[in-house]
């Protein structure tokens, strides 16, 4: 059989596996690099030089050497039929495999731009395609088998490694926003995004000062030498004006918070503001010039300045009650009921999410709508505001109780958890110290009980 020379790029994608997982880096160096290859440890101990020299070479779980490999993307607008009309599969065989692929993936979904891989075989009949792989994504892919009439189609995942991070940044001239300062610290993309959903009721993030800084344990999620997103954060510390608040995962009732050092529930009845990356272009007043009207009346809200289409979030549980277009210079606004005699209102916005309809009940963090520039607006805003029986009161200002505290059952659990991760937020720990998963026995306990006992 012919051997192919394969991409390294191709290797990597698809997470290559030989012998077992441990190996793998040593054969994708053998493969481009022609060195020796390295004995590896099985359940019966070493491999022999004989045994080492038969351990098959996988992609994608297929012994790729006994086969021409072709790897391509999936080109704009064309379909399953018209890849596999390329590498010389007849309709007849296209239907079946249309036919048995849609318990498992409908392949009329396949995307633009995703790749696929080809295994072609030669024999006495000419060279036909045996194995067919479509990645849904960088986890997941489709393979589709041939064998005579026979079809066959599974979805696989390659294995995906976590890499534990702990990382700090810090709010200075330069990066005086959450967003420059993660990225300056090489934190990936996601992780401001996880910051305000954690910190988002305690912390002014549109208030950050030079010197504020914030500390994060989290999982990045590695396929070979990619990197496919973020995983769990283990815990996390932001300081801000002078203050630490502390976060500690924790599930209870069957949902995992983030909940302080006291036990209290991060989360608070109402969120600091109702959209991200944005600044306050207008700040509430009993008497402003208003910008288009060139008179002093209340500004009874906050105008957060953002490009139009930023996504608008409910700031708390509520029931919609107005959704209209506003004739006395709010543009299409909404309006949105809360517990306590609250009320919540968005202005100007470009349009509504989908689904949001009055007495439609909405869940914290929601998007309700889009930022945009409608009624009397000078450019994209959203002008919010916040009614207390009926009273308008400073977004700014509103008071927000935390919801439940961390009950007296679970009391024990929760310091097992807040020890560990506070001991990591302040220095180095071992791994078989490290907080990693939130199932908890009260085996674990004895580690408080000695770290006390050590202490005196």
């Amino acid at each position: 059989m012919k051997k192919m020379k394969i991409k390294k790029e191709t290797l990597k994608r698809a997470g290559i596996i030989a012998g077992g997982a441990a190996v793998a880096a040593a054969i994708v160096l053998l493969l481009l690099f022609g060195t020796k290859r390295c004995s590896h440890p099985t359940e019966r101990g070493l491999l022999s030089e004989e045994e080492e020299m038969s351990a098959p070479n996988l992609m994608y779980g297929i012994e790729y050497e006994n086969y021409d490999v072709i790897t391509e993307k999936v080109g704009s607008g064309q379909t399953l039929s018209h890849i596999l009309d390329g590498l010389g599969v007849g309709p007849a065989t296209v239907d079946r495999i249309d036919r048995e692929s849609r318990s498992v993936f409908d392949m009329r979904g396949m995307r633009a731009g995703q790749p696929y891989t080809a295994f072609m075989e030669h024999d006495s009949l000419g060279r036909r395609l045996r194995h067919f792989v479509y990645e849904k994504n960088p986890t997941d892919y489709i393979v589709v088998s041939l064998a005579g009439d026979s079809v066959t189609v599974r979805q696989e995942s390659k294995e995906v490694k976590l890499v534990r991070r702990k990382e700090t940044a810090k709010i200075d001239k330069t990066n005086n926003s959450l967003w420059n300062a993660t990225i300056a610290a090489g934190m990936p993309a996601s992780i401001p995004c996880e910051m305000e959903d954690i910190f988002g009721w305690s912390v002014d993030f549109f208030g950050l000062q030079e010197g504020d800084e914030f500390t994060v344990i989290f999982d990045e999620r590695w396929i070979d030498t990619v990197r496919v997103g973020t995983g769990m954060v283990w815990g996390a510390e932001f300081r801000h004006n002078g203050k630490l608040y502390r976060a500690i995962p924790f599930r209870q009732d069957g949902r995992v918070a983030y909940w302080d050092e006291n036990g209290n529930s991060l989360r608070r009845q109402f969120l600091k503001a109702p959209l991200k990356y944005t600044r306050i272009s207008s700040r509430f007043s009993p008497s402003r010039l208003h910008p288009i009207y060139k008179v002093r009346r209340p500004h009874l809200g906050v105008d957060y300045a953002a490009p139009a289409g930023t996504e608008v979030v409910a700031i708390a549980d509520g029931v919609v009650t107005e959704k209209r277009w506003d004739s006395k210079g709010g543009g299409n606004i909404l309006k949105i009921k809360h517990a306590n005699n609250y009320i919540s209102g968005y202005l100007h916005l470009k349009g509504y999410a989908r689904g949001i309809t009055v007495g439609k009940r909405v869940s914290q963090g929601e998007p309700i709508a889009y930022v945009g520039s409608t009624g009397a607006s000078t450019g994209p805003h959203l002008d919010f505001r916040i009614w207390k029986n009926g009273t308008a009161i400073d977004p700014l200002k509103i008071p927000s109780d935390p919801v439940e505290p961390i009950s007296p059952a679970n009391r024990e659990a929760f310091e097992y958890f807040k020890t560990n991760i506070i001991a990591e937020l302040e220095g180095e720990v071992p791994d078989d110290e490290k907080i990693v998963s939130l199932d908890y026995t009260p085996v674990q306990q004895h580690r408080i009980e000695d770290l006390a006992g050590s202490d005196e």
